[in-house]
C-alpha cells in the first residue's frame, strides 16, 4: 500500500483540471504571486521560499516572486502582507516568531497575528540546536550541563536576543536544568555564529539551518537538538529530551494569506503547496537548508496548530513572568 507521501508524489503528475475549485479559484492564479518574507535575501527562509516558489511557478503557470521585507522583529514583512489585497496574489511566508511568540513579547504590533491572516499550509518545522566551537572542551550536552552547574554565571550562551525564539529557548532551557548562565545577545544569528566559530563565545543556541554549514565544515559541534526526534543530517546528535523528557521546542515556516482571501483560493494554494512538497527531491533540498517537511497538511490543521501554540506560549510566558515591552 502506498503511504501518504508516495500518493501525493503520484498526484503531482496529474493535470490541473478542476484543481482550484469554484468561484474565484476557477481562474486562479491569473497573475504573478508574491511571497512576502520577514527575512533578508540569502537567509534560510529566503532560500527555502525560492525553492518552493520555483516549483509552484512550474505547477501553476504564474511566476512566484519572493519579496524580502526584513526588520522590526518580523513586523515590517507581516504588516506588508496583512495590508495586501486579499485577492490570492499575495501570501506571507510566516514563522513561529511572527505568528505565535511576538504577541507575548511586544505590547504593540503593527499587525494582528490572529486576525490578519488565514492559514494556508505548513512548509516545515525548524529544529533548534545547542552548538559549540569545534575546539571547545565539551564533547556532549551532559558535559556542558555539568560545567554550567559547577561554574554558575560563567557560561556564555549566544542567541539573537531575549525576545527572540532563540533567546526564549535559552531561558527555558536554563530554568528547567537549574542553570545560572550568562546569555549574550546578538543583532543577528550570523554574527553569533561567526563569534562562536571564532571561539569568542562559548555556546550558541540557534536554528539548525544557521549552523548546519559550519557543522558540516567541522568548525562547530552540535551537542543537542531541541526537538524530541533526532534531526536528519545530525543523526548522531542526541536530543535535549534525552536529558529533559518532554522538552520539544522548534520553529516552523508556513504559508498564510491576508484575511479575507476566499476559501477556494486558500484551498487551491494549499493543494498546490502540498503537491510540490510531495516531490521528494524538493523535500530533500529543503532539508539541506534546515526545515523538515511532512507536507502542507490542511488549513484547518494549521489553524489547530496555531491555536495550540498560542496556548502553550501564553502559559510559558506567564510561568516565566515574561512581560511584553
Amino acid at each position: 500500500m502506498l503511504n501518504r507521501r508516495e500518493c501525493l508524489f503520484a498526484l503531482a503528475s496529474l493535470p490541473l483540471a478542476g484543481f482550484a475549485g469554484p468561484s474565484r479559484a476557477q481562474n486562479w492564479p491569473d497573475k504573478p504571486i508574491r511571497f512576502i518574507l520577514s527575512q533578508p535575501a540569502g537567509s534560510g527562509p529566503d532560500a527555502m521560499a525560492r525553492l518552493v516558489g520555483h516549483d509552484l511557478t512550474a505547477l501553476l503557470g504564474q511566476a512566484v516572486i519572493v519579496e524580502n521585507r526584513p526588520g522590526g522583529q518580523n513586523a515590517i514583512g507581516a504588516q506588508a502582507a496583512a495590508r495586501s489585497a486579499a485577492d490570492g496574489s499575495t501570501f506571507y511566508v510566516a514563522t513561529a516568531a511572527a505568528l505565535v511568540t511576538n504577541p507575548f513579547l511586544f505590547k504593540s504590533l503593527s499587525y494582528d497575528p490572529r486576525s490578519d491572516f488565514t492559514p494556508v499550509g505548513m512548509v516545515g518545522v525548524v529544529p533548534f540546536a545547542i552548538s559549540v566551537n569545534a575546539n571547545a572542551p565539551f564533547r556532549s550536552f551532559t558535559e556542558l550541563v555539568t560545567y554550567a552547574k559547577a561554574n554558575p554565571g560563567k557560561l556564555d550562551i549566544a542567541n539573537e536576543g531575549p525576545r527572540t525564539f532563540g533567546g526564549l529557548l535559552t531561558r527555558f532551557l536554563a530554568a528547567q536544568l537549574g542553570l545560572d548562565i550568562h546569555p549574550v545577545s546578538y543583532s543577528s544569528v550570523s554574527a553569533a555564529v561567526n563569534d562562536t566559530v571564532a571561539g569568542q563565545i562559548g555556546v550558541l543556541v540557534s536554528d539548525v539551518p544557521s549552523v548546519l554549514p559550519m557543522v558540516k565544515a567541522g568548525r562547530l559541534r552540535t551537542l543537542a537538538v531541541t526537538t524530541t526526534d533526532r534531526v536528519p543530517g545530525l543523526d548522531n546528535v542526541p536530543t535535549v529530551a534525552d536529558t529533559l523528557p518532554g522538552f520539544d521546542f522548534y520553529g516552523w515556516v508556513g504559508i498564510v494569506a491576508p484575511a479575507g482571501t476566499s476559501a477556494p483560493v486558500v484551498q487551491a494554494m494549499n493543494r498546490a503547496l502540498d503537491r510540490v512538497l510531495a516531490n521528494l527531491d524538493l523535500a530533500e533540498r529543503i532539508r539541506t537548508i534546515g526545515p523538515i517537511t511532512h507536507g502542507a497538511g490542511t488549513p484547518a490543521q494549521m489553524q489547530a496548530m496555531l491555536d495550540k501554540e498560542h496556548a502553550r506560549w501564553a502559559k510559558l510566558t506567564k510561568d516565566f513572568d515574561i512581560q511584553p515591552e
